[in-house]
């Protein structure tokens, strides 16, 4: 039951199995602290043992009152401290900007107001850009008749080409190809590549693009682009821009069948399962060492899919 359950916490977010341990300890501990208030109500609250007598209203009413009065007053200086301060309204012109470089207070001058504008440059910091107009409106109560003021006045940056095209004479330039060269990003080695690469493409993030580099150092790179579609998170728009761009240039790392151990080839995403690996080395112990896949299809406990996929990553 124990294993079942990792195999299906690593197969559903593509994790390690060191880290759907730390999953599952994590899910323990919060129905333990969902719990715990409704345990403590039923079967210990009732064995603890009354205080002594409540304290009158009127007292109540003080002290309430005194609260107030102390919040009151600390709000009172909150406003008035110079994090509070908003800026002297400036006159309004409508001029061309670019979200992506225009200071606070050039913002606060086409009339976005000054906390839109801190929120803006908040993005920014956090290495937030705006890839087109319609970003603006991602940012939280941003007015949406303000952005129709405004949108003519947006100035977007052109975009910059993510890598260039490797030179390979094993890749053949197709039309999606010329495609992606005429449109700034260019195609780009999907086992070399770094989180740069990626976040250019439209449907991926830095979270996603991190998780895509995760999974493809845990295969030891991809040999097929139809392998996209199992990393956790990516939506049809993220596919295609991959599918489009992202091309396999290079050769994946193999794991030698005959030298690896268990442990070692249960790392593989593909090969998860260690009971699985320690019947394996126990046939190539009893039998001599694998030659082909075709060696690996007597032990039963492989289905053919297992050994369809996993067979890019073995060397004999």
């Amino acid at each position: 039951m124990y294993q079942k359950i990792l195999n299906g916490l690593q197969d559903f977010f593509g994790i390690s199995r060191k880290e759907a341990r730390g999953a599952l300890v994590m899910m323990l501990c919060c129905a333990v602290i969902i719990w715990s208030p409704f345990v403590f109500r039923r079967w210990i609250l009732p064995f603890v043992p009354t205080g002594s007598r409540p304290p009158e209203r009127k007292v109540l009413d003080s002290i309430a009152l005194l609260l107030e009065k102390q919040q009151t007053s600390r709000y009172r200086e909150k406003k008035r401290s110079p994090a509070y301060d908003t800026p002297a309204p400036k006159a309004i012109k409508l001029v061309r900007f670019d979200p992506n470089m225009a200071s606070e207070s050039e913002l606060m001058g086409v009339g976005i107001p000054a906390f839109i504008a801190r929120r803006i440059e908040k993005f920014r910091k956090k290495g937030g850009r705006f890839r087109q107009k319609e970003d603006l409106m991602k940012i939280y109560d941003f007015p949406q008749d303000l952005y129709a003021r405004l949108e003519k006045y947006i100035v977007m940056p052109d975009p910059k080409p993510a890598f260039g095209l490797a030179q390979n004479s094993s890749f053949k330039i197709n039309s999606d190809t010329r495609q992606a060269v005429k449109g700034g990003i260019q195609p780009f080695d999907i086992n070399r590549c770094d989180t740069t690469a990626l976040i250019r493409l439209r449907g991926i993030g830095t979270k996603l693009a991190l998780r895509i580099l995760k999974f493809r150092d845990g295969l030891g790179g991809f040999y097929s682009s139809d392998q996209f579609k199992q990393v956790f998170g990516l939506d049809s728009l993220a596919l295609s821009e991959l599918n489009k761009y992202a091309k396999v240039m290079s050769s994946v790392k193999k794991i030698n069948i005959n030298e690896g151990t268990a442990e070692e080839l249960a790392r593989h995403p593909y090969l998860r399962n260690r009971q699985q690996m320690q019947v394996l080395i126990n046939y190539r112990a009893q039998h001599g060492p694998f030659r082909s896949l075709e060696d690996l299809r007597n032990i039963k406990v492989l289905d053919e899919a297992t050994i369809q996929k996993t067979g890019p990553y073995l060397s004999f």
